[in-house]
């Protein structure tokens, strides 16, 4: 499917998405240094696991919100919310002001919506674009979105270090006038038929009750509950990238010689992000390719060991181009399994159960994504090199979860429900 037959709606979300992610990654990256330096390392951890409760939240009911309002409507109102989030953490961050509370609320603020986007914005796709054509928009959106990665911290180690006011209020002007732009120009691609009525017709809080009763699937096929148990475990590992790595370096790295520079711990952090964003980028397709020759179990067996050595490395590394090769090795296992998890699934899965898997294995990072925060106060408890090295005992553990789900998935039969 080429660009030029894209509907008009995918068109204006791809540039108005790409402009919102590559300022997204301009400041992300830093805000666990900028929440630990304000409130501590123990209570910025547990605000974060606060804001990640949050967004799940948002996202649970924001599939409901977008069968019953419309597509359009919830995706005007989420960057306008975005935009409302933004402004408030722009006023708070100003040398004015410096209200870290405030800061804190507008992120979640900013978050909270971005989680109600993200259903909307799916199943728009889902409505315009044929099934079989589906994946390769994904992946032209997926593309934008780690373009933003390589070029956002880059920017971000020159301008929000330096000017949070100003990359902050920018982010809020620019969800305003993308908001503007939606309501304008987007038409509503929600369909009319019986499922969508059946849909719309239930309360928000049966749209929540009926995706928790989903998840009880877990319960009763023991291969995809061991799935579910060692992603949750590797994903306290990769999920650190933008929460203790940045905190670790800011701590320990002073000065780093980089060709002419010297970088600091930020800066460093900023380059290496950059470095992972482009890697994804560059070689997805190529490890995916590879990895596919081989049996999944090496896979992802391979990828938590390779995850568990990049991790501990990260806090033995020194001096630039140390760093520079973790962060490849890092890399290289999160690209081990990107392309095969979906298909493992939909291979795991009952033909007529896919679409409950689908949603019940989202819990690998709903979870993993609440629990990762942590790992800032611990690291202030214990220190930083224990808790790396007890993250890479826990990517040590997915592994050998791993291994025991393909000797159940392995075995000439299995009951499925």
């Amino acid at each position: 499917m080429k660009f030029k037959d894209w509907d008009l709606n995918l068109k204006i979300r791809l540039g108005g998405e790409a402009a919102t992610n590559l300022l997204f990654w301009t400041f992300y990256p830093f805000l666990s240094i900028y929440f630990a330096e304000s409130f501590g390392k123990s209570w910025a951890g547990l605000l974060l696991v606060f804001s990640q409760i949050l967004s799940v939240f948002a996202n649970l009911i924001g599939g409901y919100c977008a069968d019953r309002f419309g597509r359009k409507r919830m995706m005007v109102i989420a960057t306008a919310g975005q935009s409302f989030g933004y402004g408030l953490f722009a006023l708070a961050a100003t040398p004015w002001i410096d209200w870290p509370a405030a800061s804190f609320a507008g992120f979640s603020i900013s978050s909270l919506f971005g989680a109600i986007y993200w259903p909307a914005s799916q199943a728009m796709v889902a409505d315009v674009v044929p099934e079989k054509e589906q994946s390769h928009v994904f992946a032209i959106f997926y593309t934008s979105t780690n373009m933003a990665v390589v070029l956002g911290p880059l920017i971000g180690t020159q301008l929000y270090v330096n000017y949070p006011f100003a990359v902050l209020g920018a982010a809020a002007v620019v969800c305003a006038l993308i908001s503007i732009v939606l309501g304008h120009m987007l038409t509503e691609t929600r369909p009319r038929g019986k499922e969508a009525v059946s849909s719309a017709s239930v309360s928000w809080r049966g749209a929540v009750w009926n995706q928790l009763r989903q998840y009880r699937i877990i319960a009763s096929d023991r291969v995809f509950l061991m799935y579910i148990t060692g992603g949750i475990l590797v994903a306290q590992t990769f999920m650190q990238l933008d929460l203790l790595f940045p905190v670790y370096l800011e701590d320990t790295i002073r000065s780093v010689a980089f060709l002419n520079w010297q970088l600091t711990g930020e800066g460093l952090f900023g380059i290496i992000v950059s470095e992972n964003g482009l890697m994804v980028v560059l070689f997805t397709v190529l490890v995916t390719r590879i990895m596919n020759g081989l049996r999944d179990r090496y896979a992802f067996i391979g990828g938590s060991l390779i995850f568990a050595a990049g991790i501990y490395l990260f806090s033995q590394a020194s001096g630039f181009w140390g760093f520079f090769a973790v962060m490849a090795v890092f890399t290289l296992a999160e690209l081990m399994t990107a392309g095969l998890q979906q298909t493992f699934i939909a291979r795991l899965a009952p033909e007529h159960m896919r679409g409950q898997y689908y949603a019940a294995a989202s819990l690998r990072y709903t979870i993993g994504r609440t629990i990762a925060p942590l790992s800032i106060p611990l690291g202030e408890w214990i220190g930083y090199k224990p808790t790396f090295l007890a993250l890479a005992v826990l990517a040590v553990l997915s592994a050998v979860v791993y291994n025991q789900m393909f000797n159940w998935h392995e075995q000439p039969a299995r009951s499925t429900s």
